[in-house]
């Protein structure tokens, strides 16, 4: 097809979270295929990653507060910061619009085409889990509501997200396209010994005991508590090894609603989990590719996802998942992995305590684990995006 010209709404290129990662990866990915088609960048802070890409143009809008800042779930945006937004695309001579994700979007004024990335449906699905506040959660509809209404497009990031989206959004099926993540090129396994216990000493960690870890956000949608009770659990039944759990997150929640202090006080209120639980906040990834391959298993206890990113980046580096069975999980994870119903202690323990006491079992699976991440790329990712997008400017 002819060459487009593509607006995209980049604002939640800094975000830590794993929609920012999304955004990050996507388009460097979407950047390396061999494409005529151009790329504008509508920023709200200084972006100069692509200054020197003949492809790409960046357009900085002046805002009030940068959208990573202010669209979290205790903050709202300005709905000034959105009308500029807004004009600065506008003016644009674009073909079409894309969102990496519903979090940053903002209205587009007149006709141009729009495609619009919701990552999951867990904001409607368990609202009182996302939320701090009936007010948080009311803007966050409207929001939603009036972005998939205007959109011509919806992009998602598995099969299990699109089925929710239909579910608990109401978006038609045949109005969502299904794309995938995949992890970044540095998460491989790292056989280095002294570098896996550098990453121990920089995150905290004591440097012998067999490690089980979860990286991702602490908000309650998670089930960190779950997971707490299971591995409490788990602890009743066998020392595990001496095993130790490592809660890789923010603690502060990046201004999302966040358990951080609520887990906290589990821990040093439980003389089984004191000592043995771990809160390490952020960790760069360089060290939290050590930490995967070091890991005897990442455990994804979430009641839902919509990738589960930090499942497909362990396995990436030959750390099996210890896995909810419910949201998209089951689908990415395949056979990498121990599954269990994430509303059971009981189910938690045994998968714990199955793959600690089991060497073989814990072998086979990172093999099939290594085998299963293998099948996710962000050239895959990317080449599946560009498709969807060029056959909405092709409607």
């Amino acid at each position: 097809m002819s060459a487009l010209n593509i607006g995209v709404d980049a604002t939640c290129w800094w975000n830590n979270r794993g929609f920012g990662r999304f955004t990050r990866e996507l388009l460097q990915a979407i950047l390396q295929l061999d494409s005529d088609h151009r790329f504008c960048f509508f920023v709200d802070q200084p972006m100069d990653v692509f200054a020197d890409h003949p492809a790409v143009s960046v357009v900085q809008v002046s805002t009030g507060r940068p959208t990573t800042e202010a669209a979290v779930a205790d903050g709202n945006r300005s709905p000034l910061d959105m009308l500029r937004m807004g004009r600065a695309v506008a003016r644009a001579p674009l073909d079409l619009m894309f969102f990496p994700a519903v979090y940053s979007w903002f209205p587009v004024p007149g006709r141009v085409p729009t495609m619009l990335t919701v990552h999951d449906a867990i904001a409607e699905h368990f609202p009182h889990l996302i939320f701090p506040s009936w007010r948080s959660r009311l803007l966050w509809g409207l929001k939603m509501k009036l972005a998939v209404a205007t959109c011509d497009r919806v992009l998602t990031v598995s099969n299990a997200a699109r089925e929710e989206i239909v579910e608990y959004i109401g978006v038609p099926s045949e109005r969502i396209d299904v794309t995938s993540e995949a992890p970044g090129d540095i998460f491989q396994p790292v056989s280095s010994a002294e570098r896996r216990q550098q990453a121990r000493a920089n995150a905290g960690l004591p440097a012998q005991p067999p490690l089980l870890v979860y990286v991702g956000g602490l908000a309650p949608h998670k089930n960190l508590h779950g997971l707490l009770a299971g591995f409490e659990r788990a602890l009743q039944q066998s020392d595990l090894g001496g095993a130790v759990l490592a809660l890789v997150g923010d603690f502060k929640g990046a201004g999302f609603y966040s358990d951080a202090q609520s887990l906290l006080d589990r821990v040093n209120g439980s003389d089984a989990l004191r000592g043995r639980v771990f809160f390490t906040g952020y960790v760069s990834d360089d060290d939290l590719v050590a930490l995967y391959s070091d890991a005897m298993a990442a455990a994804m206890p979430s009641f839902s996802e919509g990738f589960g990113l930090p499942a497909v980046e362990a396995m990436a580096c030959g750390a099996p998942v210890l896995s909810s069975d419910r949201g998209s999980l089951p689908e990415v994870v395949g056979e990498g992995g121990l599954y269990f119903d994430p509303e059971s202690s009981d189910a938690i323990a045994r998968s714990i305590v199955s793959l600690a006491s089991d060497s073989r079992l814990r072998d086979t699976l990172a093999d099939k684990a290594r085998e299963r991440a293998a099948g996710f790329t962000w050239e895959r990712a990317a080449r599946s995006t560009l498709q969807h997008l060029e056959a909405l400017a092709a409607a």
